[in-house]
């Protein structure tokens, strides 16, 4: 097995993919894609991330979400698709109960809503519950507002198994807006009663930086207005915040009242802290840094190996006295394209035992799979890159998220469709014994190691 760079090399310089050329490692094998089928077979229906469940994959979409069944990986097939506009359509799923994102201020809270403007005190943004005890017809249960919408939201579940807890995550305030003003320095939970979701709570909204939080630099650090993204890690006790400027630890061992614990920040090299990943032990962290946010091409040797990547960190102590500790950045290792955006974005753990290894989407930076084992020496194992979406000018476009899921990488492609993939390493092939009925990957479960 030849071996990529390792992060500390800047990206090596290469020709994009010729039309129709796949840049591929040997060890990564491509089963299946399928593309976007109507309504959403257009460019402004962006796909977004993926929850799963038995043999399904709920994928979100900014025109509503799709539902796959997944049960022959290599065959996948759409079994629904609902049409509710409102912008980033993240997902997660318990139970019967699929929960939407809406991001984009709405004229009301139905999936027949119309485009409306923030600075309209009557519109509407926040979360949408759907039961989806038959896949094939979802049908919509209730909806509640939250301050400045959900751009993405963090499943939590109650530890008396009665109810869960989203944590919402959303930025973004102007005085001009009378449902999001500053200052938001703060997340919005909401309780859903599994029992009658049809009664979703406000029950708090916590402000998580009393100092106002990262400032920002002009051209580069983003003021921390909020959070972009949060991972929970329900069996520890523990939840990863990734807010704009800061990076953030929670005590969540009472889930209806997080606590940060420890914050950090990257004033050098991380201008947008989004999401976050824990090694299965809970001693280290991967935050990404979605630099131009996420429709920029950054995975060039003129912006370098550091910049829009992923921070690793180790975690040292226990609950209220853990500290995160920086010990490395890890970067995909192939120059792209002036014509594709790159940057680290959505991936999760590869559960194999004994080592820290996680995929990766990189938008048209394709899928990354690499091994942060040594935190201070990531190597990447495997990868999947597509030519430029449009050879000729920048188009939004490639893998927003990819997750490892009961022996397959699925990818959802923000104009791809979903893709499937299968890896074929000894140092992955454990994975595969490692199984999950239900898998948010924005709430980690533990698996034996």
């Amino acid at each position: 097995m030849v071996f990529a760079a390792p992060s500390s090399a800047a990206p090596e310089e290469r020709a994009a993919p010729a039309a129709g050329e796949v840049d591929q490692s040997p060890n990564i094998e491509h089963l299946a894609n399928l593309p976007k089928q109507a309504p959403f077979d257009n460019l402004d229906a962006v796909g977004t991330d993926i929850a799963f469940q038995g043999d399904h994959a709920f994928v979100g979409n900014f025109d509503g979400f799709v539902v796959y069944d997944i049960a022959q990986p290599a065959a996948p097939k759409v079994v629904s698709q609902v049409a509710c506009p409102g912008g980033q359509g993240d997902v997660s799923i318990s139970g019967n109960l699929l929960f939407v994102s809406t991001d984009y201020p709405r004229t009301n809270d139905t999936c027949t809503s119309e485009k409306a403007t923030a600075a309209d005190p009557q519109a509407w943004e926040g979360m949408k519950v759907f039961d989806v005890s038959d896949p094939a017809k979802p049908r919509y249960v209730s909806a509640i507002a939250t301050d400045c919408g959900s751009h993405t939201h963090t499943l939590v579940p109650d530890k008396t198994g009665e109810a869960v807890y989203l944590y919402v995550s959303s930025y973004g305030p102007s005085e001009e807006f009378p449902n999001c003003r500053p200052p938001h320095d703060k997340i919005s939970i909401v309780k859903v009663p599994l029992a009658n979701p049809a009664a979703p709570e406000l029950i708090d909204a916590p402000v998580l930086f009393p100092d106002g939080g990262n400032p920002g630099q002009p051209g580069g650090i983003i003021e921390t207005t909020g959070c972009h993204d949060i991972t929970a890690f329900p069996e520890r006790d523990l939840a990863a915040g990734a807010c704009m400027g800061d990076g953030v630890l929670f005590d969540i061992s009472d889930p209806a009242k997080p606590q940060v614990t420890e914050r950090v920040r990257d004033d050098e090299n991380f201008a947008f802290w989004h999401s976050a990943t824990f090694n299965n032990d809970g001693t280290k962290v991967v935050f990404t840094d979605e630099l131009g946010g996420g429709t920029a091409a950054t995975c060039n040797p003129e912006v370098g190996p550091v910049r829009g990547a992923d921070g690793i960190y180790d975690i040292s102590g226990d609950g209220a006295d853990a500290k995160l500790n920086f010990r490395s950045y890890y970067k995909l290792p192939r120059a792209q394209a002036d014509t594709e955006n790159c940057v680290a974005h959505n991936g999760s753990l590869i559960p194999v035992p004994g080592r820290d290894i996680m995929v990766q989407a990189w938008y048209q930076g394709g899928v990354s799979v690499w091994d942060f084992t040594d935190s201070a020496n990531p190597q990447e194992i495997a990868h999947f890159d597509r030519p430029p979406f449009d050879p000729d000018e920048l188009q939004l476009a490639g893998s927003w998220s990819a997750y490892y899921y009961n022996g397959h990488i699925y990818s959802s492609g923000i104009q791809e469709g979903l893709d499937v993939f299968a890896l074929h390493d000894p140092r992955t092939d454990p994975a595969a014994d490692v199984r999950f009925e239900e898998f948010n990957p924005q709430t980690q479960p533990v698996y034996a190691g």
